[in-house]
């Protein structure tokens, strides 16, 4: 019988994760390599050919190959985009450099700014104008336009923004523009507000469409040499990308729009946690996602993840607003932190101990790789600790020094704060646990949600040896931990369906809203979609979901708002429309206000295919519990509380549904290492989870 084949793939700051699944024998594989930042597709390819090896897997076999790259967020960063150039309406070339007008901190007087991704000498003016109704008050001047994009060719750009006011409501004169300049210069790619984003609102447009253009030709250089790498290893299959919304898109819509790419990897991870959420009927998760660089928390909320359509990339100051550029596309709404196993430990000016944001990746990586580094890590703490197994990190494939680390720890750390080694470790193991802990429940704080109601879902290489001190300081009581938990966001890679969002901005007093209008605006959004399901070849059932962004008369911001499941509406439909708005606005504030009309402003539609398969039962031949398993090994560990003691450790494979054992213990994984602290249980459930009662 000929195998089909599906392959998931995420490329992070310190480790490549890959996802094998046969999907007529249900067989699959994972690994994780250290990146190779140099070239990325050098450890992607090497990790999969292995794979495929042990597998037995020929490369025609693979159907499709989903990917997701943290490419086009670097690039933010660290400055490493293109060099971009900007045309706009006259009078308006200051808009993204004026920003918010509001400092991020009042009280700063050496605040830092945050430096436009375009000079002023490349952001040029041009003659024309688009009235907030879609009239053309002037069109575009051709002369002027020609002038302008020749003085951007003699500057050496490699990419063009147009953003020209108003386009969202007509966008023939950006039409005009990208024709003008596919004939002065046609080598550059060009990027159009009116088709990056056609929404109301200068700021959030002009800086959305200006990082599409920064990110598009390092992206474009960037897949299409993954996807030329995969055809010279005769893997001709579906390549996919996976979007900030944790769904996969084409290569060339990809491409086209590489600025909704910015949150591909952690999205990715925060939809395998929703698809989860599901199958174990657990309403409310914190999704909490510890890898080598980052962390990263999403809320689940009826089997959900939470949505937004406006963040802040490239922060100058961590948890700061309006410290970073903003940028508004269909995102999971997640907080990252600078809290990985690679974060690197130190004693700051003041004589404290700290914890990253700063990691060391996998070049050179933790002092105990023994591959060069130099700077005491958290992964370097949680081996002095016992918590990790030396000789099975990745399965054995990456052992673990630990003289090293703990010679480090006693030099860097433990002698500057007059301590032992084992409670300087164990002050690095709770500080970045405090750190993370915060800032979910910060997160939530902002969002209005009580995490004790709800259960830790932890996964990524170091999440689980971190989650039940996290889910400890959050008053959470019961956490989960999947199966490959090390490669999660992988396998939210090869299961997520392709999907695309659409938007187009029609704002009107919701009680004058033309309903004419609005049909024929999802008419036509509907066909755009569609045309990108064709393009990834779907066939089958699709899904459609309509929403629109509300807000009282004349606020700032808005909330997103589910439609009633229609093709089309009318007045009829105001009053549902209404108490969902006041249903929404209330979950998200607290409260509503009386005496003020309400606004619609920018209507949505997402299309979405089906996925190559579901979560799937990790059975292991269906072992169930028969006899008392018998540990592994024991070592000693330590923890603040009672010191060092002797913690037995499991492989994880050899764990039957129904095995239940009483903390502190260790259960291990090529992937990744669980902790059960003291006095916590965990129980293997039926789906293979681990199930840790705090």
């Amino acid at each position: 019988m000929n195998s089909v084949v599906v392959v998931g793939t995420d490329i992070g700051g310190t480790f490549t994760d890959i996802f094998v699944y046969d999907l007529q024998s249900q067989c699959l594989a994972t690994t994780k390599i250290l990146t190779t930042h140099t070239d990325p597709s050098d450890a992607l390819l090497s990790g999969l050919v292995g794979l495929m090896g042990d597998m037995e897997i020929e490369p025609k076999y693979i159907q499709a190959l989903s990917h997701a790259t943290t490419l086009a967020t670097n690039a933010l960063i660290e400055r490493s985009g293109a060099r971009v150039g900007m045309v706009t309406t006259a009078g308006f070339r200051d808009v993204v450099e004026v920003g918010y007008e509001q400092m991020y901190d009042l009280y700063d007087i050496h605040l830092d700014i945050l430096e436009p991704l375009v000079p002023r000498s490349r952001r040029r003016p041009i003659d024309e104008r688009v009235s907030f109704d879609g009239q053309v008050l002037t069109t575009l001047d051709v002369d002027s336009a020609k002038e302008q994009l020749l003085i951007l060719k003699a500057e050496g750009v490699e990419s063009i923004a147009v953003c020209f006011l108003h386009s969202y409501a007509n966008p023939t004169n950006e039409q005009a523009m990208k024709l003008l300049a596919s004939e002065i210069v046609p080598e550059l790619p060009i990027s159009l507000s009116s088709e990056v984003l056609p929404e109301i609102g200068e700021l959030g447009r002009f800086s959305t469409t200006l990082v599409n253009a920064y990110v598009q030709p390092i992206t474009q250089t960037y897949l299409n040499k993954m996807k030329s790498r995969l055809n010279s290893a005769k893997i001709k299959c579906n390549f996919t990308v996976i979007s900030s919304r944790g769904k996969s898109i084409t290569l060339d819509t990809a491409v086209r729009f590489p600025v909704r790419l910015l949150e591909s990897g952690p999205a990715a991870g925060a939809y395998s946690a929703s698809q989860f959420a599901r199958k174990l009927d657990e309403k409310n998760l914190l999704s909490f996602d510890m890898g080598g660089t980052s962390a990263k928390v999403c809320l689940i909320r009826n089997f959900e993840a939470e949505t937004t359509v406006e963040f802040e990339a490239a922060r100058i100051a961590r948890f700061k607003r309006k410290s970073g550029l903003p940028i508004r596309i269909p995102v999971v709404d997640l907080i990252e932190i600078g809290a990985g196993g690679g974060s690197i430990a130190r004693i700051d000016s003041l004589g404290l101990p700290t914890v990253g944001p700063t990691s060391a990746g996998s070049e050179p990586g933790p002092i105990c790789y023994s591959r060069g580094g130099e700077s005491v890590t958290v992964t370097d703490a949680d081996l002095v600790l016992g918590f990790l197994n030396s000789d099975y990190f990745l399965g054995g494939e990456l052992p673990l020094n630990r003289t090293n680390a703990v010679l480090s720890i006693d030099k860097q750390i433990a002698r500057a704060l007059n301590m032992n080694v084992d409670d300087a470790a164990w002050s690095i193991f709770s500080m970045v646990n405090d750190q993370m802990a915060r800032a979910a429940a910060v997160h939530a704080s902002e969002t209005g949600v009580d995490l004790r109601r709800f259960t830790l879902f932890a996964f990524g290489g170091a999440g689980p040896v971190h989650a039940a001190y996290v889910g400890k300081s959050l008053g959470i009581k019961k956490i989960i931990i999947p199966p490959h938990p090390g490669v999660l966001s992988a396998i939210g890679t090869a299961m997520s369906p392709p999907s695309f969002d659409l938007a187009r901005s029609y704002k009107s007093e919701l009680s004058k809203v033309d309903f004419d209008v609005v049909n024929n605006l999802f008419i036509d959004l509907l066909k755009k979609g569609d045309s990108f399901l064709d393009e990834a070849g779907v066939s089958g059932e699709t899904s459609v979901r309509r929403s629109v962004d509300m807000r009282y008369l004349n606020q700032r911001y808005e909330v997103q708002v589910q439609l009633p499941n229609k093709r089309t509406y009318s007045d009829l439909d105001i009053k549902t429309i209404e108490e969902y708005f006041f249903e929404a606005y209330r979950n998200k504030y607290g409260r509503l206000i009386e005496g003020v009309n309400v606004e619609v402003v920018t209507w949505r539609l997402e299309v979405t295919g089906q996925g190559s398969f579901e979560i799937f039962s990790d059975s292991e031949d269906g072992k169930i519990l028969e006899k008392q398993v018998i540990p592994d090994g024991f070592r000693d560990a330590y923890f603040g509380d009672i010191g060092k003691t002797e913690i037995p450790y499991f492989r994880r494979d050899g764990l039957p549904v129904g095995f239940s054992s009483t903390g502190p213990l260790v259960i291990e994984e090529p992937g990744s290492t669980s902790l059960v602290p003291p006095g916590g249980r965990v129980l293997v459930d039926d789906e293979r989870c681990l199930v840790i009662h705090i």
